[in-house]
């Protein structure tokens, strides 16, 4: 999962930020409304936790942007004002939940997980398949009963897998769903990854490479 983490105080962007990324998620942070949209034209995010009293563009225009665009993107607006009419009008302007500052982390990342599963195909939230258990709201992964100590990045590269049923998923989309900005394709960081989850997911191997087009899990 992609988020997009659009605050102006710097010391709350960047816990929000490697909070969501100690829970396996890819996070990329824009301090103003401006940096936020340039990031939305190249970029393609699940979930935009957005700030709405921005400098340089309000929150509020970030947020029309995304609904104009009909960009797949589900907006999580935060604000210091907490009142009845702010939800309402937060709501009104297409923002798909509100959470009003200050706020207790596990509730943002609970929200956070919930409209990410909102910006994708329906899918359990208990994902399974060839003896692997994926919960994505706990964080949690198995093998045929056997718990994995996964990392971050191995956990997020076996949900990508797993929500792909079956499917092919390339080595680009992977890049693209689990890795922040800039990481490029050429990097080793597909392919270490993987020889590290193939490793604790253990015998028989289960996780297949489809050459020229990228990785499977198999039945």
């Amino acid at each position: 999962m992609r988020v997009l983490v659009v605050e102006d105080e710097e010391f709350l962007a960047e816990m929000i930020a490697e909070g969501l990324r100690r829970d396996a998620l890819a996070v990329d942070v824009a301090s103003d409304g401006l940096e936020a949209m340039e990031k939305l034209r190249f970029g393609a995010y699940d979930v935009i936790v957005l700030d709405r009293d921005l400098p340089g563009l309000h929150g509020d225009d970030v947020c029309r942007h995304v609904v104009e665009q009909r960009l797949l993107t589900r907006v999580l607006m935060l604000t210091a004002a907490g009142t009845v009419r702010d939800r309402v009008a937060g709501l009104g302007l297409g923002a798909d939940d509100y959470l009003a500052k200050p706020f207790a982390y596990d509730e943002l990342l609970a929200r956070v997980l919930a409209l990410g599963r909102r910006a994708r195909p329906a899918l359990p939230p208990v994902l399974e398949r060839a003896g692997i258990v994926v919960d994505t709201a706990r964080r949690q992964a198995s093998r045929d009963g056997r718990h994995l100590h996964l990392s971050r990045k191995e956990f997020a590269v076996l949900e990508a897998l797993l929500r792909a049923e079956g499917a092919v998923v390339s080595g680009e989309d992977l890049i693209e769903q689990v890795w922040e900005e800039h990481t490029s394709y050429r990097t080793n960081a597909v392919r270490v990854t993987l020889s590290k989850l193939r490793a604790k997911l253990g015998e028989p191997p289960v996780v297949e490479t489809v050459p020229g087009a990228g990785y499977r899990i198999a039945a």
